[in-house]
């Protein structure tokens, strides 16, 4: 039989059985040598015989949102090897964007999303996975994964990591409260404004991370793990559980266990990853008062799973959607409130219709596993008819300024700012404007432009929680507004406006503001206009030429001329 021949043979058919995928690469006499490397790393026949599952997982040792998920994996493994599979364990890279918030390793934190998916295609694709198990935790992880495995459509569950429990300061101005890495942000103008000590400042350095798991607000990283959950790729409580303890090895037990059911049953990502899922997952996002990043993510995750999901959308769902949690940076609970209160469950009961319970889920429809849900803290997840605010937490604004869209998170604005009018201080990387800050050089009135911040421009699309902790650290919050083509941490407060498309180096209006300009923000309106004439817009248009791009070689130059804008997901073509 010829080679091409002997390949049609292999492709595996409808009725093919739970191992298709592997028993292509590994069964039959030509598959010899590839049987042989797998006992080369210890497999016997009989491992190789029951179906190879895939553990996925971004462990490393400078990440504590990751540094727990090798003992996690353990169990994850445990329940697939007591259910009748095989797990093979590898790994992907994952960026602390905590330590690359500020400088130019923050390039790199939106751009390793893509190469996160990539890299799980490559793994699982070349080496014949059946299902797969993916253990993550952080800001671009989550999305990559769960990109890849809208990507590659076999049955997959996810094991999340889970918050880390935050800080409990003992003195200084902080004692009596929670602390997580967001006040630590803006530690630096609060020591040099006098507000605080450098002994204190040191304290807060020391006892603010307390080890495993995400910064524990309502981040990124926690809005994402949040967001998978309410998608249902996850068992329930998986967001929400906290980081270490016997609750999350369970869930990752039983996590190992369901994978083998899911395979059996034949559940694969595009069953779960619906435009009903999309939407459930989106009102969920209201309720919480999430990052601004997961307009991102979810856009790129349903960009992999063939679903259109445009920030209209967005806003039209934040419009009919309370806001249910006061969670930081913008409240005062963290998750591990969440969690006590009733977690996941009981705010997806609490959005009642609102929600498509006919979603289906990795264990069942939505709605069966929320009989059990039960809200038990009304404190900190509210009830439809007292909600902390009566729409969600994010914003679309379009206009002069943002002809495609921009993106706020108008949760974490004071009302004072909601319409706003002020005189522009234009700079073209964040650094530059932070020193502006510092120097005094920003004050009541204005609104500050960081702008060559974009997916393309930066590269990279950085998070300017620098320059938005500086406004906050001095006070400034309710009379400076910012604007950005980049994005914002989850950890960002006050009056933030990003993901500003076009952006600067497309040839965006943001590329076109002079200092001095007059900007008006209308939240209520969904408005952001640079008020000048049309007739000035277009001779500065005329005049306008692009920067020389920042870099020009590696993985960001290609990335740069492959990325879309933030309005489509920043995602690859």
């Amino acid at each position: 039989m010829g080679s091409e021949l002997l390949e049609e043979a292999r492709v595996p058919t409808e009725s093919s059985n739970v191992r298709a995928r592997s028993s292509f690469v590994f069964d039959g006499v030509d598959r010899s040598v590839h049987r042989s490397l797998l006992k080369g790393v210890g497999l016997t026949d009989e491992d190789i015989a029951k179906p190879l599952i895939a553990v996925v997982n971004s462990w490393n040792e400078i990440v504590p949102g990751h540094i727990h998920l090798d003992r996690l994996a353990s169990h994850v493994k445990k329940g697939i090897r007591e259910a009748g599979g095989t797990p093979l364990e590898f790994n992907t890279i994952g960026v602390c964007d905590g330590i690359a918030m500020g400088h130019k390793g923050m390039k790199m934190s939106l751009p390793s999303r893509e190469l996160i998916a990539d890299s799980v295609e490559v793994m699982v694709e070349s080496h014949g996975f059946d299902a797969m198990v993916c253990l993550t935790t952080c800001d671009k992880i989550d999305p990559g994964m769960m990109m890849a495995a809208a990507r590659i459509d076999i049955p997959t569950i996810f094991v999340l990591g889970g918050p880390m429990e935050p800080g409990c300061p003992k003195w200084g101005k902080f004692e009596g409260k929670t602390i997580t890495v967001e006040e630590m942000f803006k530690v630096p103008a609060m020591v040099k404004s006098g507000e605080i000590s450098e002994e204190e400042a040191k304290y807060l350095e020391d006892i603010c991370c307390t080890g495993a798991g995400a910064c524990g607000g309502m981040f990124t990283a926690n809005s994402m793990q949040c967001l998978i959950e309410a998608i249902g790729m996850t068992l329930p409580h998986m967001a929400t559980t906290p980081s270490t303890g016997y609750e999350r090895t369970r869930l990752a037990y039983e996590s190992g266990k369901r994978i083998m059911g899911l395979l059996e049953e034949g559940v694969k990502p595009s069953d779960i990853l619906t435009k009903t899922a999309f939407r459930n997952a989106i009102a969920v996002d209201m309720a919480l008062g999430g990052s601004t990043n997961t307009v991102l993510h979810l856009t790129a995750i349903a960009h992999e799973a063939g679903i259109e999901l445009n920030l209209d959308l967005f806003d039209e769902i934040s419009k009919g959607t309370p806001h249910l949690c006061n969670m930081a940076p913008s409240g005062p609970n963290k998750i591990n409130d969440l969690h006590d209160a009733g977690g996941i469950p009981a705010v997806i009961k609490e959005l009642g219709e609102r929600i498509d319970g006919s979603a289906l889920t990795v264990m069942g429809s939505l709605s069966e596993r929320l009989v059990k849900a039960k809200t038990i803290d009304s404190s900190v997840i509210h009830s439809v008819a007292d909600p902390v605010h009566a729409e969600g937490g994010i914003a679309v604004l379009k206009g002069s300024l943002a002809p495609d869209a921009s993106v706020a998170k108008v949760v974490a604005m004071s009302p004072k700012m909601m319409e706003f009018e002020g005189t522009a201080k234009v700079y073209d990387r964040e650094e530059v404007a932070v020193e502006a800050i510092h120097r005094g050089e920003v004050g009541p009135g204005n609104v500050v432009v960081i702008r060559y911040e974009g997916p393309r421009g930066g590269p990279g699309m950085r998070e300017m929680l620098v320059a938005t902790s500086t406004i906050v650290g001095y006070g400034l919050e309710e009379s400076v507004a910012l604007l950005t083509d980049g994005r914002f941490s989850g950890a960002t407060a006050g009056p933030c406006i990003g993901h500003i498309s076009p952006e600067a180096s497309a040839g965006g209006p943001i590329g076109l503001i002079e200092d001095g300009d007059r900007i008006i923000i209308n939240v209520p309106e969904r408005r952001i206009d640079l008020d000048i004439s049309a007739e000035e817009l277009e001779a500065r248009r005329k005049a306008w030429k692009p920067l020389e791009p920042r870099v020009k070689k590696g993985y960001l130059a290609r990335y740069a001329s492959m990325v879309s804008s933030a309005d489509k997901g920043a995602i690859l073509g």
